[in-house]
């Protein structure tokens, strides 16, 4: 009996000579065991069939009667294993176990055993039918074991070579997308297209989602093209397969082409294409579609919600934003921690922080995702001091923070040189071992460097064995800014000579340790390297760290050559370098033409004016200084007062110059203290960790 016939309707089985001899109530028990549904009724069906058993007579014929019922039992209780094997060994008995009805049962029954897989292997190994090798398949599959189907499969075209059916090839092409083996789904689609099988709806739609899962799109465009019928899978297919390779641009056309010939658009490709959307940052596509779903009647789910709230945090719309947060509390999906946690994350992309920390309190028991965002917002929005509160919270409650929260914490302590909190995150990641998160350790470098401890950087920095242009980069900053040009140089060549070329990004920092050194000539050659020899064209950050090398160099008529000639706008940071360079050199006639170039930006930095009107005033140039005055004055600029992040040890708190009002400011200014008089004490202020990480260097 092939499987097409058993899944077939069955007609009445004929009249049985002994079955007409039974009694009504015999005759009861078969028909109740015998149907499925009617088993389901039964108040005790084990005992009903050992009843059957013992009414039967002893003929050989009446075992033929206890088919239908062990089939049936057998499905039942196929997850019940001492019953299964109990029922197996009697079929044995009754010689019944190769039966076309009870093989494929038996079969289903082991092979939801992932351990009893050979024993399911075993009995479909002497079928002649393609049914009980279909269902070894499909367990196979759903064990999670392409692999193991695959085998299955190639033993079932072997040397019994049974003929596989309409069902068989859906399920194989689905292994050969999981196993990633191309080469036998196409050996596959060649064998269905032989049999006449792959015009039939399931194989085709299994061939697209095999093909674009192993990633040969035009093959699986072909086939979908090809296809007489198309149903939501198939569409379905096509878009993930475009997606998965990130040509959304195609995903999107062919979404596009769906909805125009009136396709059933499921949440799934609505959702897909609304996140397609973001990865191309077409951040109002997005909603709109989002729109379109909420109009149209789609079926919006908490998916959706999620797309959409990642759409407002990274465009920044706030009002959009807070839309689809209520959308989530009418659809009472904002309970769902990846909806919670994407509003969270939007409120605080947003600055709305007050909102954030109001739904990130109501939580009762936050997750890591939860913390996570929280602590991300109070880093985005430069607020210390509740992102120190907050990291404390999370360390003394029960959730163990991971490589996001440590980095997160870590990027802002190196951005307020935290050197303590950044010593224990240190301790943290060592003792947890993060040794393969390569940006946590540059990170690392990066806080070390801004709080001035230079031999610790320099050790973290040993002790990496994966060391990427952001390290190197991290390095050369951080001697840059300590003035320690030369050994900033020695690294750049080091990395050079260990195969890492160059970007725009690190010519920009290695630019900048020549200009902070005075090393002119390094600088230029590095400048003329970079088209020359890295092929990287100069962006406007180049030209900014040359006019400011020549500038601190003294060499002023270069900087305003340069700054002339320079294919962008020169920006106002530009033209301020080089007054202050004129007004430390006391070149007033190259400083007026450069103020005047900087006036007439009419900047919103107020340290530009100020700076301008130090060099007239050193000058003497009283009309122009009042000029300057008179314009801050008319523009509203004024000077902001300097502002700096204490740390006792509870938590950054904000400490203006001079402010005695602040309820610190006894401790702060106890501490100020003990650090000025260190200072007046020390006989040499040369840093022993710069000169012995620079002896080692060399």
């Amino acid at each position: 009996m092939c499987a097409a016939a058993a899944l077939s309707p069955r007609p009445p089985p004929p009249p049985n000579p002994i079955a007409a001899d039974l009694d009504d109530s015999v005759n009861s028990l078969l028909a109740s065991l015998s149907d499925p549904s009617a088993l389901r009724l039964l108040p005790a069906p084990l005992l009903a069939f050992s009843r059957l058993r013992l009414r039967l007579p002893p003929a050989a014929a009446a075992t033929h009667l206890l088919l239908r019922p062990i089939a049936s039992l057998l499905h039942l209780h196929r997850f019940e294993l001492r019953l299964g094997l109990q029922l197996h060994a009697l079929s044995l008995s009754l010689g019944l176990s190769r039966h076309a009805l009870l093989l494929p049962r038996l079969v289903s029954f082991y092979s939801h055993h992932p351990s009893l897989l050979p024993a399911a292997s075993s009995l479909a190994a002497g079928s002649t039918c393609a049914q009980p090798y279909n269902v070894l398949i499909s367990a196979c599959l759903g064990h999670g074991l392409p692999r193991h189907a695959l085998a299955a499969y190639r033993e079932m075209v072997g040397k019994d070579a049974v003929a596989p059916d309409a069902f068989t090839y859906p399920s194989v092409l689905r292994a050969c997308a999981e196993a990633g083996d191309l080469a036998l789904g196409r050996a596959v689609h060649e064998r269905a297209a032989d049999a006449g099988m792959d015009e039939h709806l399931y194989v085709q739609n299994a061939l697209v989602s095999m093909y674009a899962k192993c990633g040969d799109l035009s093959s699986a465009r072909r086939v979908f093209d090809g296809m007489s019928h198309r149903d939501v899978v198939s569409w379905n297919s096509m878009i993930s397969g475009y997606a998965a390779s990130g040509l959304w641009r195609e995903a999107v056309e062919l979404f596009n082409r769906m909805r125009a010939e009136g396709a059933e658009v499921n949440s799934v490709t609505w959702n897909t294409i609304a996140g397609g959307y973001i990865q191309m940052r077409d951040y109002k596509a997005a909603i709109g579609l989002i729109r379109d779903m909420v109009k149209g009647g789609a079926g919006v789910d908490f998916v959706t919600l999620v797309i959409g709230s990642n759409a407002c945090s990274r465009a920044g719309w706030l009002r959009l934003g807070k839309e689809v947060h209520g959308l989530a509390v009418r659809m009472q999906c904002d309970r769902i921690e990846s909806v919670r946690n994407a509003v969270i994350t939007m409120y605080a992309r947003c600055k709305d922080m007050e909102r954030a920390l109001m739904l990130f309190k109501m939580q009762r028991s936050p997750g890591l995702v939860t913390w996570n965002a929280m602590i991300a917002g109070f880093a985005l929005s430069d607020d210390a001091e509740e992102a120190s509160r907050l990291f404390r919270e999370m360390v003394c409650s029960d959730v163990e923070l991971n490589y996001v929260t440590v980095v997160t914490y870590l990027a802002l302590c190196a951005r307020v040189a935290n050197l303590q909190h950044g010593r224990e995150l240190h301790t943290h990641i060592v003792k947890h071992g993060f040794k393969g998160y390569r940006l946590l350790w540059n990170s690392l470098i990066d806080m070390y460097f801004k709080s001035g401890r230079l031999s610790v950087a320099k050790n973290v920095f040993d002790t990496m064995d994966d060391r990427d242009i952001i390290s190197y980069t991290s390095m050369i900053a951080g001697y840059g800014m300590q003035g320690k040009g030369t050994v900033a140089l020695r690294l750049f060549n080091q990395m050079i000579d260990s195969g890492i070329m160059p970007d725009a990004i690190i010519m920009v920092t290695v630019l900048s340790a020549c200009s902070h050194s005075g090393l002119v000539e390094e600088g230029e050659e590095l400048f003329d390297k970079m088209v020359k020899s890295f092929g990287i064209k100069p962006q406007m950050e180049h030209y900014s760290c040359m006019v400011d090398l020549y500038a601190r160099a003294g060499l002023l008529e270069k900087a305003e050559e340069l700054l002339n000639q320079t294919p962008f706008p020169p920006t106002s940071t530009m033209w301020a370098a080089l007054v202050g360079a004129c007004h430390e050199r006391g070149n007033i006639i190259i400083g007026q033409r450069s103020a005047r170039r900087l006036l007439e930006m009419k900047t919103e930095n107020a340290g530009h004016y100020v700076l301008v009107a130090n060099m007239y005033a050193a000058a003497g140039c009283w009309n122009e200084l009042a000029t300057v005055r008179k314009l801050m004055r008319d523009l509203g600029v004024t000077k902001a007062p300097g502002l700096a992040w204490a740390d006792l040890g509870n938590g950054f708190t904000p400490f203006l110059v001079g402010d005695r009002s602040n309820p610190l400011a006894p401790e702060i200014y106890e501490v100020l203290d003990e650090l000025t008089e260190q200072m007046r004490n020390m006989d040499d202020c040369s840093d022993l960790d710069i000169l012995s990480t620079e002896e080692q260097m060399e």
